[in-house]
């Protein structure tokens, strides 16, 4: 018997996403399942840090003051909740729950998901260890009749399949049919980057269309087809370019591999099917790999920052000075930083017609093993130029402490080496298979471009008035997809945006390793810049550490376009 189609919303993209969406999410509209991503590089590492204090903790204590407000409502309304939140201690977060629970007068059955944490003697050093878990836990949760499953480190998207495959019985081997529910999931992992959150093209829809987007949600059918939607007179728009852009975010080749499945991203069709309502189909699934990605992140040693105001004229002059001044404060002091990095951004403008608008920023960045030697040395080296050096000298704010930082890397485990486990309402501990049809991921033969555009006249004009982008991080590595949205810009782009062509508009990028990849479907490319980020977003090395903005510093540089297509 066919099923209906599930609904599934999202109410958190991230830890510290907008506290209401959960609420709004629940009174919005019908819905079957609500989720919430709360789990990225940076929050296993403050979870990480948490936990030092008070080993009790370790997850993501916004959820239980989201719950409070919410569950009731939940309950009442037959809403099953689906939350990472349970960061490095799921079993807590799911006692919390239910006393939580309890305390409300709220009957509910909670079950949790663990087996992600790796570490120990395996990794040693590490601050946390955790693999990513597929859905299938978290569909064993749901057939037990739990109506609220917390997990710890899972991918993004098995907060969606699980529950499609809890809902539709699907098989373990039904690949296509769960990567349609993982590129579901992946589409509404971010929240309102589906609804038109840090949209390239958000301008042409004004500024109240995008004021508070709604969050999005996904009806997943039994074929594993899927439309994006959100409810019915909330904020943002769905259109093909909001899937397609949260499609090519933090992603990479046409294999975008899973715990449960890789889903061919080569293979999908986007249809704007009415208003708010693009349809996904398509999707072809094959094994998954046979390694499990994990995440580990480690303290990485302590960090500061100065940044300098230089205004006026003389400004290259006066960052050269405050520079060899600093250096020789480094030279004379009894242990020099362990990484020094200088940054010059020149907001300045000629004839300003305000202060700060005449004004550029030097950006001093130290790092060092040592708190001292990046702490109050540091900061008294800077003081100590307050008089004797650029005239204008005063920075944007004292000098602080030495903070901490955190490095992030990726690791591959054995599928066979982690214990998945669903955890049951009854306290069952049910192990999960870990399953044996495995596929060894290798990329994609490049698919044939397009004919290219005949000659024309062409135009100097920035890149983004043809093109949308957008651009993340993965580790120290960053991606930016950059899509076309007519077939002719598509023509043009695919044989203009070479990888000799993007290192030449982004300069930073020259000496890296760029891999390109071609989703002709979408009409997209998508760049993976190796290096880029040094050591991970936590280790907040570059002024951009999670390359959120490479994307837009792209669609801003300027190229020779066709007349036609502007």
């Amino acid at each position: 018997m066919t099923r209906r189609p599930l609904r599934v919303g999202n109410g958190s993209g991230f830890y510290g996403d907008r506290f209401d969406a959960l609420r709004e999410m629940l009174t919005g509209g019908p819905l079957d399942v609500l989720t919430g991503d709360y789990l990225a590089e940076l929050t296993m590492l403050i979870l990480g840090r948490d936990r030092l204090k008070d080993p009790s903790r370790g997850y993501a204590k916004t959820f239980l003051r989201q719950l409070e407000e919410c569950l009731a409502l939940a309950h009442d309304r037959g809403v099953k909740i689906v939350a990472n939140a349970g960061g490095l201690n799921p079993a807590g977060l799911a006692d919390a729950v239910r006393e939580l629970a309890g305390r409300l007068g709220v009957p509910v059955r909670v079950a949790h998901v663990e087996g992600d944490d790796i570490g120990g003697p395996r990794f040693p050093g590490a601050l946390t260890a955790h693999a990513y878990l597929g859905g299938a836990g978290i569909a064993a949760c749901l057939d037990a009749g739990a109506d609220v499953v917390v997990t710890g480190r899972v991918s993004d998207a098995a907060l969606v399949s699980g529950p499609a495959a809890a809902h539709f019985g699907w098989a373990p081997d039904a690949y296509d049919r769960l990567a349609g529910a993982v590129v579901a999931g992946h589409v509404l992992e971010c929240g309102t980057q589906a609804t038109g959150g840090n949209h390239a093209f958000f301008a042409e829809h004004g500024p109240e269309a995008v004021r508070r987007p709604g969050f999005p949600l996904a009806e997943i059918h039994e074929d594993g087809s899927a439309v994006i939607t959100k409810h019915d007179g909330t904020g943002g728009f769905v259109d093909v370019g909001t899937v397609t852009a949260q499609l090519l975010y933090e992603t990479q080749g046409a294999r975008y591999a899973g715990p449960d499945v890789t889903a061919r991203l080569d293979t999908l069709t986007l249809t704007q099917e009415g208003p708010d309502r693009v349809r996904i189909d398509g999707v072809r699934g094959e094994a998954p790999p046979p390694t499990l990605k994990a995440g580990l992140t480690r303290l990485g040693g302590h960090r500061n920052e100065v940044v300098f105001v230089l205004t006026g004229l003389d400004i290259e002059a006066k960052a050269a000075l405050v520079r060899a001044q600093l250096e020789d404060a480094f030279d004379r002091a009894k242990s020099r930083p362990a990484e020094v990095r200088w940054e010059l951004a020149r907001t300045d403008h000629a004839d300003a017609a305000t202060e700060e608008t005449a004004s550029a920023l030097l950006r001093l960045v130290v790092r060092d093993p040592d708190a001292d030697t990046v702490g109050r040395a540091i900061g008294g080296a800077a003081v100590e130029l307050a008089l004797g050096s650029y005239p204008g000298f005063h920075v944007t704010a004292p000098p602080g402490k030495a903070a901490p930082y955190g490095v992030f890397e990726a690791a591959y485990v054995e599928r066979s080496a982690v214990e998945h486990v669903a955890v049951l309402p009854d306290g069952e501990r049910r192990p999960v298979p870990s399953g044996d049809d495995t596929l060894v991921l290798d990329d994609v033969p490049p698919p044939p471009l397009p004919e290219p555009l005949p000659p024309g006249p062409t135009r100097r004009a920035p890149l983004g008035l043809v093109a949308g982008a957008r651009s993340g991080d993965k580790g120290g590595d960053a991606n930016v997809g950059v899509w076309a949205r007519t077939d002719d810009a598509w023509r043009w782009l695919a044989h203009e945006l070479t990888v000799a062509r993007f290192r030449e508009l982004l300069p930073e990028t020259a000496d890296l390793t760029v891999v390109r990849h071609d989703l002709p479907n979408l009409r997209a490319l998508n760049f993976v810049v190796e290096g880029l980020l040094g050591e991970g977003v936590a280790a907040r090395a570059r002024f951009d550490p999670q390359a959120k903005g490479l994307g837009e510093w792209l669609r801003a540089r300027h190229v020779d376009i066709p007349e036609e297509l502007l």
